[in-house]
C-alpha cells in the first residue's frame, strides 16, 4: 500500500486521485492556473471534497475556466449560474470568478502570461517543504501574504493569504507533501 499525505488517506476516490495526480504537481498552464484559483475561491468554508465532486460541473459552467469567456459573463449567466445546482451557488462567489477572470487578463497583459506573474512570488521554482505531518504544514505563509496582498490590489475577489496559499499548494508552487508520501519525490 502507497503511503500518502495524511488528508489523502482512507478517503474516497476524489481525494485520492486528486492527490496521486495534480496535488502539487507544477503548473505553468494560464487556463489551469485560472481554474484553480476559481475552484479555491469557490471552496472557500466549504470542503475540498464538494469543489472535486462538482469540478466537472464547474468546468462546463465557466467556460471550462477561459478567463476572456467568463470575464464577459454578464446577469443572464450571473442567473443561469445561481440555478445551476451542480456547481456551489453563492452569489458572491460567482460575481467574484468572473471579477476575477477581468483581473486575471489584466495581469496577463501585463506580464505576458499569469504563469509568469504568480510563479515571481517563489523565485519561479516550487518551495520544496520537508514536513513530516500534517499538523505541521501552516495555512499561510509570508509568500502566500505577499501574493494575496497583491491579488487583492490588482483587483482579485476571494484571494485571501489561506486561499493563496491552497492555489500554491495545487498548482505546484509549494511541495506540501510529507516526506512520507510517495509523491513527495515524485513533484
Amino acid at each position: 500500500m502507497l503511503s500518502r499525505c495524511e488528508w489523502a488517506q482512507s478517503r474516497d476516490q476524489f481525494y485520492i486521485d486528486y492527490h496521486d495526480t495534480e496535488w502539487g504537481v507544477p503548473v505553468h498552464d494560464d487556463r489551469a492556473l485560472f481554474e484553480f484559483l476559481v475552484l479555491e475561491g469557490f471552496q472557500a468554508g466549504l470542503s475540498w471534497r464538494t469543489i472535486l465532486a462538482k469540478r466537472e460541473n464547474f468546468r462546463v459552467a465557466f467556460a471550462n475556466f477561459e478567463p476572456a469567456r467568463v470575464a464577459d459573463y454578464g446577469e443572464v449567466q450571473v442567473a443561469a449560474l445561481l440555478a445551476n445546482p451542480g456547481i456551489v451557488r453563492n452569489q458572491s462567489k460567482i460575481r467574484a470568478a468572473i471579477t476575477n477572470a477581468a483581473a486575471f487578463l489584466r495581469v496577463q497583459q501585463e506580464f505576458g502570461s499569469f504563469d509568469a506573474y504568480i510563479w515571481r512570488f517563489v523565485d519561479g521554482k516550487p518551495v520544496r517543504n520537508r514536513w513530516r505531518a500534517a499538523s505541521e504544514v501552516p495555512a499561510s505563509t509570508a509568500a502566500s501574504d505577499a501574493l494575496s496582498r497583491d491579488l487583492i490590489g490588482r483587483g482579485f475577489k476571494y484571494a485571501g493569504s489561506t486561499i493563496c496559499y491552497a492555489h500554491m499548494q495545487a498548482t505546484g508552487m509549494v511541495n506540501d507533501h510529507t516526506v512520507d508520501c510517495f509523491r513527495y519525490l515524485e513533484v
